[in-house]
């Protein structure tokens, strides 16, 4: 340790505390970036947090109660489904949490990178042979016994590519060649990809949120209605190129009134209403379904709030919309108190696409759509669906993270004047 003569004789060890100060400054500073990582969040983010998980686990719940007739009458396992899905809650909600810790430079930074793997994966699905066709549907991709859903993954990489560009064309909103040629590329590409494959549902989904993302992030009103005509132009062609799509849409025109449909394509839409109806207020009991039987096809996917409404009845099935109403509301907190217009665009598009999937899916049900083959999001079985809306949401939750004025109270180490004695003074470059 090194000493310093000073003109009256005494001895100071000025090197020493200076690198003790150095070392206890670095400690600190250590500490600190520790306690960061497990700082207290937000109400909203608990909020957001807290309904996802129960969504999650209620999920996976009602996934073993409407698929274990099905699973046993297959494969003599009651639980195969749901440890299905239980298994693909513990591969999600850990990434969900992850992707929460990340911040909205990094996903900004990254979100035309990721559109384009999205876009090259999907492509692999309509175009070559890794894709896979499950109901008619080519919109899987298979590697051995692994299959996936790569139109899942496009549905956020479209999200924070929509955010991205309307973050950098933030000050050019009311010219459309700037802002709206980008982003209808990204979206016509993604949306038609999705449509080659014959996935007329998801791509409704992925139209609902490219709509909410863009309104949310401040597109002009004539712009959005200009697109929206476009649309209804279009939709037509899209459902007339389809027989299979045509005979869906005709049965549920019809009512399903003509007899001859009763055991095609009536059958999975009448026996959904059936089973919601059976319920009445309070349900016949949990894992009591007799529609889960072989009645009702897709009863653990598609169909899955038709055995909520059955199990749990009225009641079962308000407090599952109560549930979507407040994530939405959490969801609409962050976009009201951001100003950075890729936070504010992507959390728009991705509560269109949670809450606009939830109303297509109980939509179905109820009648008012014909069948699309769209889940309920967090709840119905199948893992590319769960895991990419827990990443939606870890991502939502990163920027529910980054709230302004997110903290109450500092702590005693943020007030001024709280460290003043341990910071080493100096006076014209001397170490007092």
């Amino acid at each position: 340790m090194a000493t310093t003569d000073l003109p009256n004789g005494r001895k100071t060890q000025s090197t020493g505390t200076a690198a003790s100060g150095t070392a206890a400054r670095r400690t600190n500073g250590a500490v600190v970036a520790v306690k960061n990582v497990f700082v207290a969040e937000s109400s909203t983010f608990y909020t957001i947090l807290g309904v996802t998980l129960f969504l999650v686990v209620f999920g996976v719940v009602m996934v073993l109660s409407s698929s274990s007739v099905e699973q046993y009458a297959a494969t003599h396992d009651f639980f195969g489904a749901a440890s299905r899905q239980g298994l693909y809650a513990v591969l999600g909600v850990p990434l969900m949490l992850i992707a929460s810790r990340l911040s909205a430079r990094f996903w900004r930074r990254w979100a035309m990178w990721i559109v384009g793997i999205g876009l090259i994966v999907q492509a692999l699905v309509v175009l070559t042979p890794l894709g896979y066709s499950i109901q008619g549907n080519r919109n899987w991709i298979k590697l051995g016994s692994f299959t996936a859903q790569p139109s899942e993954i496009l549905k956020l990489a479209l999200v924070l590519g929509i955010g991205a560009i309307m973050y950098v064309k933030r000050d050019k909103l009311d010219d459309w060649k700037e802002v709206y040629i980008p982003i209808g590329i990204a979206a016509l590409g993604s949306i038609g990809l999705v449509l080659l494959g014959g996935d007329q549902g998801t791509a409704m989904i992925m139209l609902i949120l490219v709509f909410g993302a863009l309104y949310v992030g401040g597109a002009r009103a004539k712009h959005l209605l200009l697109g929206l005509v476009v649309l209804a132009v279009a939709l037509p062609f899209v459902t007339m190129a389809s027989s299979s799509r045509q005979s869906r849409i005709s049965a549920w025109l019809s009512g399903c009134t003509d007899t001859s449909q009763y055991q095609d394509l009536c059958w999975q839409p009448v026996h959904g209403m059936w089973a919601l109806a059976s319920g009445g207020v309070f349900g016949v009991g949990l894992g009591n379904s007799k529609a889960k039987w072989s009645w009702l096809p897709e009863a653990d996917n598609d169909y899955i709030f038709a055995i909520i409404g059955e199990e749990l009845g009225l009641v079962g099935a308000v407090v599952v919309l109560a549930l979507f109403v407040v994530l939405a509301i959490g969801m609409i907190k962050i976009i009201r108190q951001s100003n950075d217009p890729f936070v504010r665009t992507v959390t728009g598009g991705v509560l269109a696409w949670i809450i606009g999937q939830a109303l297509v899916n109980i939509a179905v049900v109820l009648g008012l759509l014909p069948v699309l083959g769209v889940p309920l999001p967090l709840i119905s079985a199948g893992g590319s669906a769960l895991i990419m809306t827990l990443v939606a949401i870890g991502v939502v939750l990163s920027f529910a993270r980054e709230l302004p004025g997110k903290h109450d109270l500092p702590g005693k180490h943020d007030l001024p004047g709280a460290n003043a004695r341990s910071v080493p003074s100096t006076t014209n470059g001397t170490l007092r």
